[in-house]
């Protein structure tokens, strides 16, 4: 680990003004003592990419990212969260719906009636344990989208709830993106 980066990243917190964020990732990532998950269990990380892959298939990218933006902040994943969020940006997101997304109840007009459904799919799927998957949520869903476009949904929350919990338990630093 470089001392010299993380004292300096922690004085400029210190300091109340914001670290340079290569500065700040850059010693985050050294500090980092957890394994890496794709070099460490390879065959399941191949699955994993081949599942999400799979999971995407003929959905529209948009309300791929919304759905994965929004499970990553239910998961508290802030690697998944920003790797995501950059993602929607690139692909042409507006701003305003990537900030509301965690409120979306609030600025259901920012969204459509399909991706309200996968949203809150998304939050019941991702929230599993606190009740299950309720009826209306699913007949909401079932509403939006046709057997398999349902099934391709289901799949896409269950494959970035895997990630997130990938993520956070090997500790990714928001920021960094294995995927360059």
């Amino acid at each position: 680990m470089d001392h010299t980066t993380t004292n300096t990243a922690t004085a400029l917190i210190d300091a109340g003004s914001a670290p340079d964020p290569a500065t700040a990732i850059a010693a985050a990532e050294a500090a980092r003592t957890r394994l890496d998950f794709g070099r460490s269990a390879r065959p399941a990380f191949r699955a994993l990419i081949g599942f999400d892959a799979a999971a995407r298939e003929g959905l529209d990218p948009a309300l791929v990212e919304l759905v994965q933006i929004r499970a990553s902040h239910l998961n508290h994943c802030a690697y998944c969260l920003h790797m995501h969020t950059n993602d929607a940006r690139k692909a042409g997101e507006s701003e305003d719906r990537l900030h509301l997304v965690a409120v979306w109840r609030e600025a259901r007009h920012f969204y459509t009636p399909r991706e309200q459904a996968a949203l809150a799919l998304t939050e019941a799927l991702t929230l599993v344990a606190d009740g299950a998957v309720p009826d209306d949520v699913y007949a909401e869903a079932a509403a939006h989208f046709d057997e398999p476009e349902l099934a391709q949904v289901i799949a896409l929350i269950c494959a970035i709830n895997t990630w997130n919990r990938v993520a956070l338990a090997t500790a990714k630093v928001a920021g960094t993106d294995e995927r360059r």
